[in-house]
């Protein structure tokens, strides 16, 4: 008896033990599990056709960027720069395709090339000027970045429709973008399990100077290691501007972290010799999921950072863990049976699941309150705050459910969003366009859809939209200009603060200001330099153009945020012998406004937006007439008028 219970007791623990080690072995395709059965219980929306298609669409360029960057951690390298040469890949691509004629095969080329080139500046900065890859990476990000804005100006290049097919679907129904996707998977795991270059990163990550005893080369490897990472960020870079119709400058900003964290939530470690293609395929899965579901659930995209950090960080504790439990290492070429045993037992056990919580949500769905969505472009800036308080206060008024987005200035993840609303059946959306090149496909989308969208404050290209309701950047930024040159008395220095490059709001309200300046000869633009819509920039760029312009007599800024900056570093010249004009009226605006440091402010009523787009959205539910363009006109808010004036 003894002996029974002694055997039944090892085996138990066994039992234990082996569900233990099948966890750690398999902790990020467990976490794709768990999240897929939890988004699939809390949204109704989530388990849809369309839904999964949008997931691994939102998934293709964090997965391609991540394959490459998986052959860099592999080999204990890093690699900061992805995308940045992404946005540049694609901005050559565009650049020589429209402007100079280049067949579209041969600018694609190119775009490939130019991603090779950049991840052999790395590999040779790193291998044999050894600089550490944090540094390395880090310099080419900026000079990426700002290569990319030199050879465009600052502008979105459309992209040639042959190449816009990329972000296209095949049949109707399966997205380009994902068979792009699982190519390059292929490809990557292929080349770190059946190649010679593949087990050196291996060695390399393992051990570097073993691997260099032993006779490999290490310092040509690691050119051809941060070659492929290029090489796969160009091709994402493609299919980014593919889905966006156009190669925006800023395109893919921060993508490198999130192409770190699906590399590390799939199972690699940043000390080297550890990762696999399916387990990266699976991390960038994991944040599709996360930022699709709690985008559904109309979580704001400030918490979502939280929770994608709070992933982050169990992911990385996970492998600690995984490692001191001398859990299966994710490459080792043994076991391969056993592992596709498990995802295979893993993809019944979800469909069961899944299955099951789908009867749940047998028309919960549906609701007695119209559902309408706003995608914002950002919610960092008190505009598009006030924006929102507008449609939110309106909303509420009529019974609407409003489901509010902030695309955090990025253009793709705008995309994302939308595509989110239209899958999710909303009734209407209402959308402030980050760019109004790139937001063109998604709402084509939702025009196939049958759901009307509102513009608001920007417009749309190449897409049906029910109504735009803005205010007209150019004849404000004209009343900018008029403004600081008449306090001049027509005579003048003066300094422009333009907005971030590549929106549409920069672009026309600076087409504004020069327009406005013709007028005005007398009038001379010593200096204009970005500051990117942001109070802080606006100080230091303001700050540095003093040093070099201290006669300075007027500033122009392309909001008051920056116009605020200006102000700062001006100190006591503010409104005395230097004036300042604004744009947008925010609260922060009129109240320096009042108080005589911020000349004056070209208002929006950014309120007034906010409502007007909801009433819209409502009346083309509806079906009433809508106009195709409502204006909310702009003031010049000065001290003389700031107390009547309600934004």
């Amino acid at each position: 008896m003894a002996t029974d219970t002694l055997k039944g007791g090892t085996a138990g623990a066994g039992g234990a033990a082996a569900v233990r080690r099948l966890l750690l072995d398999n902790g990020a395709l467990t976490a794709l599990i768990v999240l897929v059965i939890a988004m699939s219980a809390l949204s109704g929306d989530f388990l849809t056709t369309d839904n999964l298609l949008n997931v691994g669409v939102q998934a293709a360029v964090t997965a391609i960027l991540a394959f490459g960057v998986t052959f860099v951690i592999v080999s204990a390298g890093i690699d900061l720069s992805v995308g940045s040469v992404a946005a540049l890949s694609a901005t050559v691509l565009a650049w020589s395709a429209t402007s100079h004629g280049v067949p579209v095969a041969l600018a694609v080329v190119l775009a490939l090339a130019t991603g090779i080139v950049c991840g052999l500046v790395n590999g040779f900065l790193i291998a044999y000027g050894k600089l550490p890859p944090f540094i390395a990476t880090l310099a080419l990000l900026s000079v990426g970045r700002g290569l990319s804005l030199v050879i465009s100006e600052g502008s979105p290049i459309a992209f040639p429709d042959s190449v816009s097919h990329l972000g296209d679907t095949l049949g109707g129904w399966l997205p380009v973008p994902v068979l792009v996707m699982v190519v390059m998977g292929l490809i990557a795991a292929f080349v770190l399990g059946r190649t010679y270059i593949g087990r050196s990163m291996y060695a390399i990550g393992g051990n570097e100077e073993a691997a260099r005893l032993s006779g490999l080369r290490v310092k040509k490897q690691k050119l051809a290691i941060y070659a492929l990472s290029g090489v796969f960020a160009a091709a994402a870079g493609v299919v980014l501007a593919a889905r966006l119709s156009s190669a925006q400058p800023q395109a893919a900003d921060g993508y490198e972290l999130d192409a770190i964290a699906a590399v590390v939530i799939g199972g690699a470690s940043l000390a080297g010799g550890t990762g696999k293609a399916s387990g990266t395929l699976i991390g960038a899965l994991i944040l599709a999921v996360l930022r699709n579901g709690l985008n559904l659930l109309s979580v704001s995209a400030f918490w979502q950072q939280v929770v994608i950090g709070v992933v982050i960080a169990l992911a990385v504790l996970l492998d600690t863990v995984r490692r001191k439990a001398g859990a299966t290492p994710t490459h080792s070429p043994g076991g391969k049976g056993r592992q596709t045993a498990t995802y295979a037992l893993a993809a019944v056990v979800t469909v069961a699941v899944v299955g099951a919580t789908s009867f749940l949500h047998d028309g919960s769905s549906s609701s007695a309150n119209p559902k309408v969505g706003l995608s914002l472009s950002t919610l960092n800036n008190p505009f598009f705050v006030q924006i929102r308080s507008g449609a939110q206060a309106e909303a509420k008024e009529r019974g609407v459910d409003l489901t509010v987005t902030d695309a955090q200035n990025d253009a793709s993840q705008q995309a994302n969003q939308l595509q989110n609303f239209t899958s999710s059946g909303l009734g209407a959306i209402i959308v402030n366009p980050v760019d109004s090149d790139a937001a063109g496909p998604s709402v084509r989308a939702a025009d196939k859809a049958g759901i009307p969208v509102v513009a608001v404050d920007r417009g749309v290209n190449k897409a049906d939209v029910s109504a735009l309701v803005a205010s007209d950047n150019v004849a404000g930024g004209e009343l900018a200009a008029k403004t600081v040159a008449e306090k001049l008395g027509g005579h003048g220095k003066i300094v422009i603060l333009q907005g971030q490059a590549g929106t549409s709001a920069a672009r026309e309200r600076a087409e504004g200001f020069a327009k406005g300046l013709k007028a005005y000869p007398g009038i001379q633009v010593v200096a204009q330099q970005p500051a990117d819509f942001d109070r802080t920039k606006g100080l230091d760029v303001m700050s540095n153009l003093l040093q070099a312009h201290p006669d300075v007599q007027g500033v122009i800024a392309a909001n008051d945020e920056m116009a605020l900056g200006a102000v700062k570093a001006l100190g006591a010249k503010a409104g005395k012998s230097v004036q300042v004009v604004g744009f947008d009226g925010t609260p922060d605006g009129l109240k320096a406004v009042e108080q005589g440091t911020l000349y004056a402010s070209v208002a929006q009523q950014p309120s007034q937006l906010g409502r007007i787009a909801v009433d819209n959205a409502l009346r083309a539910l509806d079906g009433k007439e809508v106009p195709a363009t409502v204006k909310v006109p702009v003031k010049v808010v000065t001290k003389e008028n700031v107390a009547g004036f309600h934004g």
